[in-house]
């Protein structure tokens, strides 16, 4: 079988494949053969059809259809194997069916066109010599005290104070009642804004300011008037740029009480012993994680650096291939998020998710291709300790899922040559350190937490928006509702 190869964009390889004449007679024969042995025709027993009868019942150009479909089938699979291509997906036909049906003759040659994806040719240009700057991540000397601080107010004691007014810091019981005051027009009851019993911490960013404000210096007991100016940016259009008065009465007013800094206070909210070892414990840490930012940050640089050379004409096959995977592990958060996949991955949405997808797709193959050749260059490799050490440790992280061991041992060995490959970069590249904050970063394409996000706002914020109203700024939950949160 003669054939020949044409390179063409996008990573395709055009083939033209001529069968010969010996194998078109030859599966047009057999297509006839297997057609007399099945096929059902009255006055005659199944596999006992006359050749020419069944030519003329079933019409020679459905049984030249039937051989022409596994001839083009069976040649393009023997052509990939003889030119031992490496194809990705299926093939596309260039000739028409309806052209190939025309000159198709059983006994004569036949040529055909047809394309398929192969693996991209990958450039990684002067790899060797790479010079980035990556941002130095350094641990807060504050961070232990911070932490610290942190966890003694989630573990106060509140204590009722009645001997002083209401200060910022204290937490409030209060009933409260809003209208609108509409210049030159009567007051109005705000809808939903009235509660009872409702507990409100005196903090900035709680609430609506000028109620909290309001409060500090109310003693137990009293009521008051205080006016509010809703922002411009508040979450319900009512209300947003309004004026109101608010009734508040302080029902309860108590005090947060900090735990001692002791060892029953390290006992209590870690594992430590003594508060000495809690601190140690958490400077070293918090050093880790630094120097894990760090780390990242220097690897983030050299593959950006790397990836921006490289020079990869990607096959549609792969990139809708890696756009199906992010589609994927979006649909696998979001279900984790408790959503409902169904009204996010509907029939209108998904051309639009894809698409959305599709850069964050290219940027990762790019980036994904550009490190497995590099390794493959400078012939790194894995051993079978690493390998197997890896596929136990994501097999305890999949326990109870069903799992293909070659298919993970696979993506085990691809995943730590990427990581050789990272090191290598690393310890050949010039990597010049420089103060956290100092380089600017841009986000330039969709990540799967970034379509989830998007999905998931657009399908729980009526609920997301009731949840921050009720905790944080609005005054709109009915008093029921209040009431249940503050128990």
């Amino acid at each position: 079988m003669k054939v020949t190869q044409e390179k063409l964009p996008k990573s395709q390889l055009g083939l033209e494949i001529e069968i010969p004449a010996e194998t078109t007679k030859k599966v047009y024969e057999k297509v006839v053969q297997n057609l007399a042995r099945s096929a059902n025709i009255p006055g005659f027993r199944k596999g006992k059809v006359p050749r020419q009868i069944l030519l003329q019942r079933l019409g020679p150009g459905r049984i030249k259809e039937a051989a022409l479909e596994d001839l083009v089938q069976n040649s393009l699979r023997d052509a990939l194997s003889q030119e031992t291509i490496e194809a990705l997906g299926n093939y596309k036909l260039v000739s028409t069916f309806e052209e190939l049906l025309s000159q198709f003759q059983p006994g004569q040659p036949l040529t055909f066109s047809a394309s398929v994806d192969v693996p991209p040719e990958i450039n990684l240009g002067d790899y060797r010599n790479l010079s980035v700057k990556a941002e130095e991540v350094k641990s807060d000397p504050e961070a232990v005290d911070k932490f610290l601080a942190e966890r003694q107010v989630q573990h106060a004691t509140l204590i009722p104070v009645e001997s002083r007014p209401a200060q910022m810091g204290d937490v409030t019981v209060v009933d409260y009642k809003g209208r609108l005051t509409p210049e030159g027009e009567e007051s109005v009851d705000i809808s939903g804004g009235e509660a009872t019993d409702f507990q409100l911490e005196l903090e900035e960013g709680r609430f609506l300011a000028d109620i909290v404000q309001g409060i500090v210096g109310m003693t137990p007991g009293e009521t008051k008037e205080v006016p509010v100016t809703f922002p411009e940016d508040y979450p319900r259009e009512d209300l947003a740029s309004k004026s109101a008065v608010f009734t508040l009465t302080l029902k309860e007013l108590k005090e947060k009480e900090l735990p001692e800094l002791d060892d029953d206070f390290a006992q209590d909210i870690s594992e430590e012993e003594t508060i000495s070892e809690l601190r140690d414990s958490l400077a070293e840490q918090f050093t880790e994680k630094a120097e894990q930012e760090t780390k990242t940050n220097k690897e983030n640089a050299l593959i950006e650096a790397l990836v921006a050379q490289v020079e990869i004409d990607l096959p549609e096959t792969l990139i809708e291939r890696e756009v199906q995977t992010i589609l994927t592990q979006t649909a696998i958060q979001m279900e984790n998020y408790g959503m409902d996949l169904q009204k996010v991955f509907t029939a209108e949405m998904m051309p639009q998710l894809r698409q959305r997808s599709r850069p964050d797709a290219i940027a990762r193959l790019r980036q994904s291709l550009a490190l497995e050749e590099l390794a493959k260059r400078e012939s790194l490799t894995v051993d079978d300790e690493q390998m197997d050490a890896k596929c136990q440790e994501v097999m305890k992280q999949l326990a109870g899922q069903d799992v293909d061991p070659q298919r993970l041992r696979e993506y085990v060995k691809a995943d730590l040559l990427k990581e050789k490959a990272l090191e290598w970069l690393e310890e050949h590249a010039t990597i010049e350190l420089v103060p956290q904050g100092s380089l600017a970063t841009e986000e330039t394409t969709d990540t799967p937490e970034t379509i989830s996000e998007a999905s998931e706002d657009a399908a729980d914020q009526p609920e997301a928006t009731a949840d921050q109203d009720s905790e944080e700024t609005s005054p709109t939950p009915d008093a029921s509702e209040q009431t249940a949160a503050s128990e």
